[in-house]
């Protein structure tokens, strides 16, 4: 099982170190490769570095809300293919639309499940799919 998510790198980006650790921790067992970012402009920084096969974005961050972050993502040449999935505390009809409105690929109400962050991994990512 393994095997076949070496290369995959999974960036996290979320103001909160618990959420971070948590999904790090939870990706790692299953032999991803985490990137974390505590805000927008940290993995704006990073992205182009690592080039991360998925993100998962927070949407509730200073400085640079995840609704920014995504929408910068995919308005770059490089990155607009690269998945982006949404985390909120707030499971709204509204959110859901304007985290797509920006791009995002999908959409997780923390607090997510292992089985949740992994499926959409599985979904988004080819690599990742027959894991």
């Amino acid at each position: 099982m393994a095997d076949d998510t070496r290369g995959v790198r999974v960036m996290v980006i979320d103001d909160s170190k618990t959420i971070r650790r948590t999904a790090e921790t939870l990706l790692q067992k299953e032999g991803f490769e985490v990137i974390t970012a505590t805000d927008g402009f940290d993995a704006l920084a990073k992205i182009a570095d690592t080039k991360p096969s998925i993100i998962f974005v927070d949407i509730m961050m200073p400085r640079l809300d995840g609704y920014q972050t995504c929408a910068l993502i995919k308005n770059n040449q490089a990155f607009k293919s690269t998945p982006v999935v949404m985390l909120s505390s707030k499971d709204g009809l509204f959110d859901k639309a304007k985290g797509r409105i920006v791009g995002s690929d999908q959409y997780l109400t923390k607090p997510f499940s292992r089985d949740e962050l992994l499926g959409a991994i599985r979904q988004l990512v080819p690599e990742a799919a027959g894991s």
